[in-house]
């Protein structure tokens, strides 16, 4: 039984992102509390009916939530979370999937620009006070858009935004995706997923913006990388361990790609040992694709939808994975 209003906790668990106040903003009525590390949700998460978490989540914590009913993920991915751990208990579990696709696909088509117009280097030889020259090397000036190919891998909601705004700047669009029989979600073509080393030698550009499962860790493989165009830039707002990393860094390093544009990585942070900070033709931000002044309202609409549905005692969730 799902407790009533009145005797329902809310944890909000995260370092940053302002929950509990934009919550409280809503006068629910509901009591609740946030922690801002995990030392202080190891302490309190006892206390809580629901927990509203992403990254700060560690399974071992079960044991501990006593009274554990609902975790409402802050995130869309969800590799963190034990759902046998969790289902034996008898906890719900919902995904915040949607909530920053456009910001997402925003963030992927900045870093292709970025990447394309030589933004980084401008931005660095602005801190040195230095003009550059014209270029007479045809490999090494800015580049347009218009006419290249973008393969999306993933043509969820990310992958269909991005889709449109790369059509937008008049690319072709070329999508893959786990069941094509979907639709193509806005791409010019739609292909399953195990037809992507056969497909990255006709992109300009490749764009994973695919969830993390046991299906697309390593997706993007070191066959993969060496089949890509030595023209070609690589592009990754999905998740670090859908590409092989140390392929791409061999593949970075060797010069066989021209260039990568990095918003997420195996381990985050980056390590600082790792040669993808000083490598020439990487661009990293991090971890930031989602990131956007309204992510917290989003996520509380589907965490107020959800209690809604829990304390009517509905079996189907928004954006429910347990």
């Amino acid at each position: 039984m799902f407790p009533s209003k009145d005797a329902l906790t809310i944890c909000f668990a995260h370092a940053a992102y302002q929950m509990k106040a934009r919550f409280d903003a809503r006068e629910t009525g509901i009591r609740n509390f946030q922690v801002w590390n995990y030392d202080d949700l190891q302490k309190r998460v006892g206390e809580a009916d629901v927990v509203v978490v992403s990254g700060m989540w560690k399974n071992e914590l079960i044991p501990a939530a006593s009274k554990l009913k609902f975790i409402q993920s802050i995130s869309s991915g969800m590799d963190q979370y034990s759902k046998e751990q969790l289902g034996a208990k008898g906890v719900r579990l919902c995904s915040a999937a949607g909530v920053n696709a456009r910001a997402v696909a925003e963030h992927a088509i900045a870093l292709i620009l970025a990447v394309a117009r030589r933004l980084p280097e401008a931005r660095d030889n602005q801190h040195k006070k230095f003009w550059r020259g014209m270029i007479g090397d045809l490999t090494q000036r800015e580049d347009e858009l218009g006419g290249k190919t973008m393969l999306v891998v993933g043509m969820g909601r990310i992958g269909s935004h991005l889709a449109m705004l790369g059509k937008a700047f008049g690319m072709k669009v070329v999508g893959i995706r786990q069941d094509p029989a979907k639709g193509t979600n806005g791409a010019d073509s739609i292909h399953a997923m195990g037809d992507l080393v056969k497909l990255v030698p006709q992109a300009d550009i490749v764009v994973l913006t695919c969830a993390l499962t046991a299906e697309t860790t390593g997706l993007m493989s070191a066959a993969a990388f060496a089949a890509m165009k030595p023209s070609a830039m690589f592009v990754n707002v999905a998740r670090g361990k859908v590409a092989d990393e140390a392929a791409l860094t061999a593949t970075l390093q060797a010069g066989r790609i021209a260039s990568a544009a990095l918003d997420v990585t195996a381990d985050e942070p980056l390590p600082s040992t790792s040669v993808l900070w000083t490598l020439p033709n990487v661009f990293i931000t991090p971890h930031t694709a989602g990131e956007t002044r309204a992510y917290e309202d989003n996520v509380i609409d589907i965490l107020v939808e959800n209690l809604a549905r829990l304390s009517r005692g509905e079996a189907d969730l928004r954006n429910q994975v347990l």
